[in-house]
C-alpha cells in the first residue's frame, strides 16, 4: 500500500570548490605544480610571471540593449573585478618565501646504460646459434631488478613455446642458465634464489679455505646458516668458532642483490622536494614555505585586451557577446584557482607553524627522544579545523630541518604512560629500545622479554608483546637472527 509522508533530513555538502581545495592541500609540492600546468593549460585567462598593468575605464552595465537576459548577464561582469592585476597576489605577500637570488640546489643525475641493457651487450660476446641466443635473450628479459630470474624455469620453457615458437626442454635452459647468464657481470645476477647467488659469487673467487668451507655451509646446510644456528654448524664442518667466524666473514661480502649494485640501474630516481624548511636563526626556529608553492598567477593580457576591445567596440555582433560570455566563465575560474591557491598556502603554513611549536623542543635540537606525544586532533583543535584537513597536510608533505628531509606525520604518534604517570611519545620509547639493542652484546643478544624488563627499568612499562611490536616496526630481529660470533 502506498503512502505520503514528509521526511525531514540535515544534509551537509561540499561544494565542487571546496573538494578542489581539498585535493590541492593534499598534493605535495612536485604534484602541485603538474596540477598548476594543467589548469594554465586548460583555462586560457590564467597566465604565470609578472605582468604590466591594464585598467579599463568603463564597464559593461550598457550592454546587450537589444536583449533582457543577455543585459543581466553582462551586468553581473564588472571587469574591474577580473582584471585589477596592478598589484601583487595577497598569497605573495602573507608567506615569507625563498628570495629570487635564493641557491636552488638539485641533484643530477647522470645518464647511461641501464642493468638490462648492459646485459644484453654482454650476451652479444657469446657465440651461439640462433635458438640458444633466443633463450638467453628470454632468460635476461625474466631477470628482475634485484638480478634475480624468479620464475620457474617449466614456466620459462612453456612460454617459449608459446610465445616464440621454441620448442626447448628444462635441462637445455638450465644449460644456456649456467653457462651464459650466470657468468655476466655483475656476479650473482641470473641466480634463482639467494643461496644460489651467493655460491655463484663464491665460486667465482679465488679459492682459499674458508672459501671452499662458505661454499660446503651454503650448500649443505643453508638452513642452519640463515638461523645462525653456529653451535650446529662448528659440529657438522668441524670448525673452530674462529674458523665460523672467517668463514661468516667472507659470505658477508657477498652482494644479495647484484643487480641492485649497478651504477646504471634503470629505477627512476626520484628526488624529494620538500614543501616546508624550518631553519635555526640566532637560536630560534624559523619556518619558511617553498617559494614553489606559491606560483604568482594573473589574468591573461589577451583576455584583457580582448575585453578592452569590445568595449570600445561600437557594433556588438552575436559571436562578439557569446565570446564574452566565454570569458566571463574563464575569469571566474581563474578568479577562484588564485583563491584557492592563497586558501591553500595559508593552510600549510598555519598548520606546520603548529606542528614547529607543538613539537618545538625536538626542532631545536634534532633529538627524537623529545618528540611529544601529537595526534592529528591536537593540531586541529589548535588551528580550528578539520581533522581530514591536517591529515591531508600530514600525509604528504615532507619539511625540511637541520637534521634532514622528514616527512611531516612521523612526527605524530601515540602517548603511553611513563613510570611517573606522565605521557610520552611511543617514538621517545622506539628510540630507547634500538639504542639498548644497538649496545647489546651481539654474542648474547636480549630477548624481548629481557628488553621488556631493560626498559622497565628506565621507567618505561611495557609489556613483552609491546616491545616485540616496536621490534618488529623497526625492522630488527629477533634475538636469535642478532647473534654474532
Amino acid at each position: 500500500m502506498l503512502k505520503q509522508g514528509l521526511q525531514y533530513k540535515l544534509l551537509q555538502k561540499l561544494s565542487p570548490q571546496q573538494i578542489q581545495l581539498m585535493k590541492l592541500i593534499q598534493l605535495p609540492t612536485q604534484a602541485f605544480e603538474e596540477r598548476l600546468k594543467l589548469e594554465i593549460e586548460e583555462n586560457p585567462a590564467l597566465d604565470t610571471g609578472k605582468e604590466a598593468s591594464n585598467e579599463l575605464d568603463d564597464d559593461l552595465s550598457n550592454e546587450f540593449d537589444d536583449d533582457r537576459t543577455e543585459k543581466k548577464e553582462s551586468e553581473d561582469l564588472n571587469i574591474e573585478d577580473y582584471l585589477s592585476d596592478d598589484e601583487i597576489p595577497n598569497y605573495k605577500t602573507q608567506a615569507n618565501n625563498y628570495s629570487a637570488d635564493d641557491e636552488e640546489k638539485n641533484i643530477p643525475y647522470a645518464a647511461g646504460t641501464s642493468f638490462h641493457q648492459s646485459l644484453e651487450s654482454q650476451l652479444n660476446t657469446f657465440r651461439l646459434n640462433d635458438e640458444e641466443y633466443a633463450i638467453a635473450e628470454f632468460l635476461l628479459g625474466s631477470i628482475d631488478d634485484s638480478g634475480y630470474i624468479r620464475r620457474a624455469l617449466i614456466d620459462i620453457v612453456d612460454d617459449l613455446a608459446f610465445t616464440e615458437n621454441i620448442f626447448t626442454t628444462e635441462t637445455v635452459v638450465i644449460s644456456i642458465l649456467k653457462k651464459v647468464i650466470q657468468t655476466l657481470d655483475p656476479i650473482g645476477v641470473g641466480a634463482r634464489n639467494l643461496r644460489e647467488c651467493l655460491i655463484i659469487q663464491l665460486k667465482a673467487k679465488d679459492k682459499t679455505k674458508f672459501r671452499s668451507i662458505a661454499i660446503e655451509v651454503l650448500e649443505d646446510a643453508f638452513d642452519h646458516f640463515v638461523k645462525k644456528h653456529y653451535q650446529k654448524l662448528q659440529e657438522k664442518f668441524t670448525v673452530s668458532e674462529a674458523e665460523l667466524k672467517e668463514v661468516i666473514q667472507e659470505i658477508s661480502k657477498l652482494n644479495p642483490k647484484p643487480g641492485s649494485s649497478y651504477a646504471g640501474n634503470n629505477k627512476i630516481a626520484e628526488q624529494i622536494v620538500p614543501d616546508f624548511s624550518i631553519k635555526l636563526l640566532d637560536g630560534e626556529l624559523d619556518l619558511v614555505l617553498n617559494s614553489r608553492n606559491a606560483p604568482e598567477l594573473h589574468i591573461s593580457r589577451e583576455y584583457n585586451n580582448m575585453l578592452k576591445g569590445y568595449q570600445e567596440s561600437t557594433i556588438k555582433s552575436k559571436s562578439q557577446k557569446d565570446a564574452v560570455f566565454f570569458i566571463k566563465q574563464k575569469l571566474d575560474a581563474a578568479k577562484w584557482f588564485i583563491d584557492a591557491i592563497r586558501q591553500r598556502q595559508q593552510t600549510l603554513l598555519v598548520t606546520m607553524n603548529t606542528i614547529m611549536v607543538y613539537q618545538y623542543d625536538y626542532f631545536l635540537t634534532g633529538d627524537e627522544r623529545k618528540l611529544r606525544p601529537m595526534i592529528l586532533k591536537d593540531i586541529a583543535d589548535r588551528i580550528n579545523m578539520d581533522i581530514s584537513t591536517v591529515s591531508r597536510v600530514a600525509n604528504s608533505k615532507y619539511v625540511s630541518t637541520p637534521y634532514g628531509t622528514k616527512l611531516i606525520k612521523e612526527f605524530f604518534s601515540e602517548s603511553m604512560k611513563n613510570d611517573q604517570g606522565e605521557d610520552v611519545s611511543t617514538k621517545e620509547i622506539k628510540k630507547i629500545l634500538e639504542t639498548v639493542i644497538a649496545e647489546e652484546n651481539k654474542k648474547k643478544p636480549l630477548t624481548d622479554e629481557r628488553l621488556a624488563v631493560l626498559l622497565k627499568e628506565k621507567g618505561y612499562p611495557i609489556a613483552r608483546r609491546t616491545v616485540a611490536k616496536y621490534r618488529e616496526q623497526l625492522d630488527l630481529s629477533v634475538a636469535r637472527l642478532r647473534k654474532e660470533i
